[in-house]
């Protein structure tokens, strides 16, 4: 089953977005690119903002978002109640996060993974469902306005 996939970051995470840009299509799934569409210099908010604004308005299903370190990113998606953002770095941390905490926007951080798990970690995230039962109790305690 495809997915709605929307992707972005910022000019570090350029070369993992056109990679898995291409693995997610060719997987099936509908991609949407948040940009940037070079490696040139920008700010990661003028992406995210865009992106995440996608996901909350159910546009797209999950959202992948890619920087050097993953935090700024991050950190600017879970700006919005709705976002469950999670910024990992193995394979296990994306599977938790989806099964635990029902996020919604996978962040890689590019400069500290290699394409081969970032990649990986991508599947896995898409694949894994919410487990629900004690841990919805925990994530419908996470928005606080």
């Amino acid at each position: 089953m495809g997915y709605k996939i929307a992707i972005g970051g910022d000019h570090a995470g350029f070369t993992y977005k056109s990679l898995l840009k291409e693995q997610l299509t060719a997987a099936g799934h509908e991609v949407t690119d948040f940009g940037p569409g070079s490696d040139a210099s920008v700010d990661y908010p003028d992406h995210v903002h865009p992106l995440a604004k996608a996901v909350v308005n159910k546009e797209a299903d999950f959202g992948v978002l890619i920087c050097g370190s993953g935090n700024g990113v991050a950190m600017t998606a879970n700006k919005y109640q709705e976002i469950r953002a999670a910024l990992c770095w193995q394979t296990e941390l994306a599977k938790l996060s989806r099964e635990h905490n029902n996020a919604n926007i996978l962040c890689i951080p590019a400069r500290f993974v290699s394409q081969d798990v970032a990649a990986d970690m991508t599947r896995v995230f898409l694949e894994t469902e919410f487990e629900g039962g004690r841990h919805q109790n925990r994530v419908d305690k996470i928005p606080v306005c």
